[in-house]
Formats: structure tokens, sequence, C-alpha cells
């Protein structure tokens, strides 16, 4: 691939899976081994920048900057760290419209590595199961927290809940800045991006219209 093919997608955010791309060994090594390695690679690209990691200042970045994507920014790639999804039945016979809304997005594109940032709006029609309303925020930062393109984290949040709550009837609703748009390219610091993805009942726009104009009232 070209260098002028490698902007492009980058700039165009494309992404053909919707699972994150992983390597087949992803997890053999243990956190502290990744660490390690990455803190190797990383005081390497520090010193191409022509910094002194002899500075008391920089001597601990490697180690901080690779501890932080382990542990912090990407512990969403492991499987281990997905959160537990309590189900109960339904038994208050609810079956309307659920919303749970300005989930934090904390995220990070894949394409720069720089922060993407904003919330979720989530709702979802009961049939037999309800979920734990905490347990959707526990979701949403478990993807969120991957090197990841915005269309795909709607989608793989999508497809975890409909799976669970064992109904299409769920909408997912992700309003983000992407620092790859305001710090860098165009450097547009106003921008945001919206995505929306929706099965079941709400491919009826009335139901659609419902939840949006829920979210665009709501109150602080």
């Amino acid at each position: 691939m070209d260098k002028k093919q490698i902007e492009l997608i980058g700039d165009n955010h494309i992404s053909s899976n919707i699972e994150t791309p992983l390597l087949p060994n992803a997890f053999d090594k243990s956190d502290d081994e990744k660490i390690k390695n990455i803190e190797l690679y990383f005081g390497k690209i520090m010193t191409e920048l022509g910094l002194d990691l002899t500075d008391d200042s920089l001597s601990g970045t490697p180690y901080r900057v690779a501890k932080m994507y382990v542990k912090e920014l990407f512990y969403g790639l492991a499987p281990k760290n997905k959160p537990k999804l309590s189900i109960f039945e339904n038994k208050y016979g609810y079956k309307k419209m659920l919303v749970e809304q300005n989930i934090t997005i904390d995220s990070a594109c894949e394409h720069h590595f720089l922060p993407i940032t904003g919330h979720a709006h989530i709702a979802y029609v009961p049939k037999d199961k309800v979920i734990g309303l905490s347990k959707i925020n526990r979701l949403v930062d478990y993807y969120a927290h991957r090197p990841q393109v915005q269309e795909r984290l709607s989608l793989q949040i999508l497809k975890n809940l409909q799976n669970v709550l064992k109904t299409d009837d769920v909408i997912v609703m992700i309003c983000a800045k992407h620092l790859c748009v305001s710090s860098r390219g165009i450097k547009d610091k106003d921008s945001y991006t919206t995505t929306l993805e929706y099965g079941g009942s709400f491919s009826d726009k009335l139901n659609r219209d419902e939840f949006i104009n829920i979210i665009n009232n709501q109150t602080p």
C-alpha cells in the first residue's frame, strides 16, 4: 500500500471489519510483557524525534506510555476485561422504550491513535429480559477502550446488546469529537461526528423520532 492510499484510508475513516482486527496470538503475552516491549519501542520513537531520555522529565515517559496503552487506554482489547452483563426477567412487563443517555465515550482513533471523546445514547424495548442500567455504561466503556472507528464502535455495542437481550429492538447513537480532525489535517475545532445504528422496531421512523426527541430534550 503506497503512502497516498494510507493517508486516504485514515482521513476517510475506512474500515471493512465489524470486529476489531486482532492477531491470532494477541493475548499470548502477559500485560507485563507487553508493557516492557512497548516501553522499549516507544523509547526508540522518542529518540528518533531527538528527545533526550536522560532528562529527568522524559526518562520515565516510555514506561508511562506503555502502561497507559495496556492498562488504561486499550484494556477493552482483552476479552478478560469484558464486563458481565446482569440480565433479569422482565417481571414488570415493561414494554416501552428505555433510554440510557449521555454515556461517556473515551476512545482512540485506530488510524492516528488520537482521542475520540463524546457521548453515547442507547435505547431498547424490553421483551422477556431487561439489563442492569450500569451494565450498559460498562459495555460502552469496554468497547470504547480499544483503537476504534466510530462506526464500528456503534455496531459492536448494538450487536452485543441485541444478542444479550434477545431482541433486535435496540438503537445506538454516538456523538463524538475526533482529535485526528481537530489537531491535524483540517484542524476543525468545532465539528463532531454522529453515528446511528438500530434494528427491529427502531426501523420505524416514528420510533426513531421519539428516541431522538428524548435525546434532544434531555434534562441536566
